[in-house]
Protein backbone atom coordinates (compact mmCIF):
# COMPACT_ATOMS: atom_id res chain seq x y z
CA UNK A 1 0.00 0.00 0.00
CA UNK A 2 1.00 3.49 -0.81
CA UNK A 3 2.38 5.84 2.04
CA UNK A 4 0.51 8.90 1.08
CA UNK A 5 1.33 11.17 3.62
CA UNK A 6 5.12 10.32 2.38
CA UNK A 7 4.38 11.36 -0.83
CA UNK A 8 2.66 14.90 0.51
CA UNK A 9 5.13 15.62 2.82
CA UNK A 10 8.25 14.66 0.01
CA UNK A 11 6.55 16.93 -2.87
CA UNK A 12 5.01 19.61 -0.48
CA UNK A 13 8.52 20.19 1.04
CA UNK A 14 10.35 20.21 -2.54
CA UNK A 15 8.18 22.60 -3.64
CA UNK A 16 9.31 25.10 -0.60
CA UNK A 17 12.81 24.28 -1.71
CA UNK A 18 12.89 23.90 -5.21
CA UNK A 19 10.26 25.44 -7.08
CA UNK A 20 8.91 23.32 -9.89
CA UNK A 21 9.85 19.65 -9.70
CA UNK A 22 11.69 19.92 -12.74
CA UNK A 23 14.52 17.07 -13.51
CA UNK A 24 15.25 16.85 -17.12
CA UNK A 25 15.81 19.19 -19.86
CA UNK A 26 13.70 21.13 -21.89
CA UNK A 27 14.54 19.21 -24.97
CA UNK A 28 13.99 16.09 -22.93
CA UNK A 29 10.56 17.38 -21.38
CA UNK A 30 9.65 17.95 -25.40
CA UNK A 31 10.54 14.38 -26.54
CA UNK A 32 8.54 12.58 -23.81
CA UNK A 33 5.45 14.48 -24.30
CA UNK A 34 6.08 14.20 -28.41
CA UNK A 35 6.16 10.24 -27.90
CA UNK A 36 3.32 9.64 -25.12
CA UNK A 37 1.36 12.27 -27.49
CA UNK A 38 2.00 9.60 -30.51
CA UNK A 39 1.81 6.56 -28.44
CA UNK A 40 -2.15 7.44 -26.51
CA UNK A 41 -3.44 8.89 -29.98
CA UNK A 42 -3.96 11.83 -28.42
CA UNK A 43 -5.66 14.88 -30.28
CA UNK A 44 -5.51 18.46 -30.63
CA UNK A 45 -9.21 19.20 -28.72
CA UNK A 46 -9.04 16.25 -26.94
CA UNK A 47 -9.67 16.76 -22.98
CA UNK A 48 -6.56 14.49 -21.42
CA UNK A 49 -5.95 13.99 -17.57
CA UNK A 50 -2.56 14.30 -16.31
CA UNK A 51 -2.14 12.36 -13.33
CA UNK A 52 0.60 13.00 -10.68
CA UNK A 53 1.27 16.24 -13.07
CA UNK A 54 3.23 17.66 -9.77
CA UNK A 55 4.36 21.22 -10.81
CA UNK A 56 2.47 21.13 -14.47
CA UNK A 57 6.06 21.58 -16.52
CA UNK A 58 4.71 17.92 -18.57
CA UNK A 59 1.23 19.49 -18.51
CA UNK A 60 1.60 23.20 -20.14
CA UNK A 61 3.44 21.37 -23.34
CA UNK A 62 0.30 19.02 -23.83
CA UNK A 63 -1.45 22.02 -24.61
CA UNK A 64 1.46 24.97 -25.83
CA UNK A 65 2.81 22.04 -28.14
CA UNK A 66 -0.20 19.79 -29.26
CA UNK A 67 -3.33 22.19 -28.63
CA UNK A 68 -4.75 19.39 -25.97
CA UNK A 69 -7.26 20.74 -23.46
CA UNK A 70 -5.54 19.30 -20.25
CA UNK A 71 -6.51 18.92 -16.31
CA UNK A 72 -3.60 18.41 -13.79
CA UNK A 73 -4.07 16.40 -10.57
CA UNK A 74 -1.58 16.04 -7.91
CA UNK A 75 -1.83 14.84 -4.36
CA UNK A 76 0.63 17.78 -3.33
CA UNK A 77 -1.13 20.77 -2.60
CA UNK A 78 1.63 23.36 -2.87
CA UNK A 79 2.98 21.88 -6.59
CA UNK A 80 -0.60 22.73 -7.52
CA UNK A 81 -0.11 26.02 -6.57
CA UNK A 82 2.82 26.40 -8.16
CA UNK A 83 1.08 25.08 -11.34
CA UNK A 84 -1.79 27.36 -10.78
CA UNK A 85 0.48 30.57 -10.82
CA UNK A 86 3.02 29.22 -13.53
CA UNK A 87 0.38 28.25 -15.79
CA UNK A 88 -3.12 30.18 -15.51
CA UNK A 89 -3.94 29.19 -18.82
CA UNK A 90 -4.16 25.09 -17.99
CA UNK A 91 -6.65 23.56 -15.15
CA UNK A 92 -5.50 22.07 -12.16
CA UNK A 93 -6.60 20.46 -9.20
CA UNK A 94 -5.39 19.01 -5.84
CA UNK A 95 -6.58 15.22 -5.44
CA UNK A 96 -5.70 10.97 -5.37
CA UNK A 97 -5.27 9.16 -8.30
CA UNK A 98 -6.58 6.45 -6.53
CA UNK A 99 -9.98 8.82 -6.47
CA UNK A 100 -10.15 10.64 -9.14
CA UNK A 101 -12.27 14.04 -8.85
CA UNK A 102 -13.58 13.12 -12.65
CA UNK A 103 -16.86 11.05 -14.29
CA UNK A 104 -17.02 8.09 -15.43
CA UNK A 105 -15.95 7.54 -19.18
CA UNK A 106 -15.47 11.77 -19.46
CA UNK A 107 -11.11 11.83 -20.33
CA UNK A 108 -10.25 11.19 -23.86
CA UNK A 109 -7.20 10.29 -22.96
CA UNK A 110 -4.94 10.06 -19.58
CA UNK A 111 -1.33 10.99 -19.10
CA UNK A 112 0.49 8.95 -16.30
CA UNK A 113 3.03 11.34 -15.47
CA UNK A 114 5.93 9.50 -13.97
CA UNK A 115 3.67 8.26 -11.37
CA UNK A 116 3.08 4.41 -11.85
CA UNK A 117 6.43 3.82 -9.97
CA UNK A 118 5.21 5.50 -6.74
CA UNK A 119 2.76 2.84 -6.31
CA UNK A 120 3.86 -0.42 -4.84
CA UNK A 121 0.29 -1.88 -6.21
CA UNK A 122 -0.55 0.46 -8.83
CA UNK A 123 -4.23 -1.78 -8.93
CA UNK A 124 -6.62 0.65 -7.60
CA UNK A 125 -5.07 3.12 -9.32
CA UNK A 126 -5.44 1.52 -13.39
CA UNK A 127 -9.04 0.96 -11.92
CA UNK A 128 -9.51 4.19 -11.26
CA UNK A 129 -8.18 5.29 -14.50
CA UNK A 130 -10.19 2.78 -16.54
CA UNK A 131 -12.96 4.13 -15.19
CA UNK A 132 -12.64 7.79 -16.39
CA UNK A 133 -11.40 6.86 -19.66
CA UNK A 134 -13.83 7.11 -22.73
CA UNK A 135 -14.35 3.52 -24.54
CA UNK A 136 -11.45 3.65 -27.42
CA UNK A 137 -9.40 5.97 -25.19
CA UNK A 138 -5.65 5.49 -24.10
CA UNK A 139 -3.51 6.29 -21.40
CA UNK A 140 0.10 6.80 -21.71
CA UNK A 141 2.64 6.52 -18.34
CA UNK A 142 6.23 6.78 -18.04
CA UNK A 143 8.44 5.13 -15.86
CA UNK A 144 11.71 4.19 -14.72
CA UNK A 145 12.72 0.79 -15.96
CA UNK A 146 14.33 -1.36 -13.74
CA UNK A 147 16.10 -2.90 -16.16
CA UNK A 148 18.41 0.49 -17.29
CA UNK A 149 21.42 -0.82 -14.81
CA UNK A 150 21.92 2.62 -13.52
CA UNK A 151 18.10 2.82 -12.33
CA UNK A 152 18.70 -0.12 -10.37
CA UNK A 153 22.28 0.46 -9.26
CA UNK A 154 20.96 4.02 -7.70
CA UNK A 155 16.91 3.80 -7.19
CA UNK A 156 16.31 0.17 -6.19
CA UNK A 157 15.98 -1.30 -3.03
CA UNK A 158 17.76 -4.47 -3.87
CA UNK A 159 20.70 -2.84 -4.75
CA UNK A 160 23.57 -2.59 -2.62
CA UNK A 161 23.99 1.16 -3.98
CA UNK A 162 20.70 2.24 -3.21
CA UNK A 163 20.33 5.64 -2.51
CA UNK A 164 16.91 7.44 -0.99
CA UNK A 165 18.10 10.75 -1.45
CA UNK A 166 15.47 12.35 -3.03
CA UNK A 167 12.80 10.15 -3.62
CA UNK A 168 9.99 8.64 -1.22
CA UNK A 169 9.17 5.13 0.50
CA UNK A 170 6.99 4.60 -2.56
CA UNK A 171 9.15 5.12 -5.18
CA UNK A 172 10.65 1.79 -7.50
CA UNK A 173 11.33 1.23 -10.85
CA UNK A 174 9.15 -0.72 -12.49
CA UNK A 175 9.57 -4.08 -14.76
CA UNK A 176 7.34 -3.34 -17.49
CA UNK A 177 5.43 -7.18 -18.10
CA UNK A 178 4.14 -6.69 -14.51
CA UNK A 179 2.87 -3.45 -14.72
CA UNK A 180 1.29 -4.20 -17.93
CA UNK A 181 -0.04 -6.86 -16.58
CA UNK A 182 -1.56 -4.73 -13.64
CA UNK A 183 -3.40 -2.68 -16.47
CA UNK A 184 -4.52 -5.94 -18.64
CA UNK A 185 -5.96 -7.75 -15.75
CA UNK A 186 -8.32 -4.54 -15.15
CA UNK A 187 -9.42 -4.80 -19.16
CA UNK A 188 -6.96 -2.50 -21.00
CA UNK A 189 -5.27 -4.10 -24.03
CA UNK A 190 -2.32 -3.07 -23.82
CA UNK A 191 1.64 -2.70 -25.04
CA UNK A 192 5.25 -1.19 -24.07
CA UNK A 193 7.87 0.05 -25.25
CA UNK A 194 11.18 1.93 -24.21
CA UNK A 195 12.00 5.19 -23.94
CA UNK A 196 16.14 6.53 -23.84
CA UNK A 197 18.22 9.22 -24.95
CA UNK A 198 16.73 11.49 -21.91
CA UNK A 199 19.09 14.25 -20.46
CA UNK A 200 18.19 15.17 -16.72
CA UNK A 201 19.63 18.46 -15.57
CA UNK A 202 18.58 18.18 -11.96
CA UNK A 203 19.29 15.54 -8.97
CA UNK A 204 18.72 15.54 -5.76
CA UNK A 205 22.00 14.69 -4.22
CA UNK A 206 24.66 17.31 -4.78
CA UNK A 207 27.52 14.62 -5.12
CA UNK A 208 25.59 12.73 -8.29
CA UNK A 209 25.01 15.82 -9.32
CA UNK A 210 28.17 16.62 -10.21
CA UNK A 211 28.44 13.40 -12.50
CA UNK A 212 25.00 14.05 -14.46
CA UNK A 213 26.55 15.19 -17.87
CA UNK A 214 28.81 11.78 -17.69
CA UNK A 215 26.28 9.98 -17.11
CA UNK A 216 23.95 11.73 -19.53
CA UNK A 217 26.35 10.90 -22.22
CA UNK A 218 27.05 7.03 -21.02
CA UNK A 219 23.50 6.55 -20.87
CA UNK A 220 22.97 7.38 -24.44
CA UNK A 221 25.64 5.83 -25.59
CA UNK A 222 25.34 2.22 -24.34
CA UNK A 223 21.19 1.75 -25.17
CA UNK A 224 21.18 3.64 -28.22
CA UNK A 225 21.79 0.42 -30.33
CA UNK A 226 18.21 -1.32 -31.34
CA UNK A 227 19.20 -4.46 -29.34
CA UNK A 228 19.60 -2.47 -25.76
CA UNK A 229 15.74 -1.58 -26.19
CA UNK A 230 14.98 -3.16 -23.29
CA UNK A 231 17.68 -1.53 -20.94
CA UNK A 232 16.84 2.27 -21.87
CA UNK A 233 16.16 4.57 -19.40
CA UNK A 234 11.84 4.66 -19.02
CA UNK A 235 9.35 2.32 -19.94
CA UNK A 236 6.45 3.28 -22.09
CA UNK A 237 3.04 1.66 -21.05
CA UNK A 238 0.23 2.40 -23.45
CA UNK A 239 -3.30 0.95 -22.20
CA UNK A 240 -6.61 1.41 -24.63
CA UNK A 241 -9.95 1.26 -23.17
CA UNK A 242 -12.47 -1.54 -25.34
CA UNK A 243 -14.90 0.21 -27.15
Amino acid sequence: MQNKEAEIQFFNDFAIDEGDYNVFTEETRDKIIQTCVEAGGFKAGDKVADLGCGSGAFTVLLQRNHDIKPVGLDISDRLIRYAQREYPEVEFMVGDVEQQPFDDNSMDGALLSGIVHHFPDPTKFAEEVYRVLKPGAAFVAFDPNRMNPFFYLYRDKSSPFYSQVGVTENERPIIAKRTAEVFEDIGFDVSVSYLGGLNYRYIASPLMRTFLPMYNTLDNLLFSPGFMKPYRQFVITVGRKKA
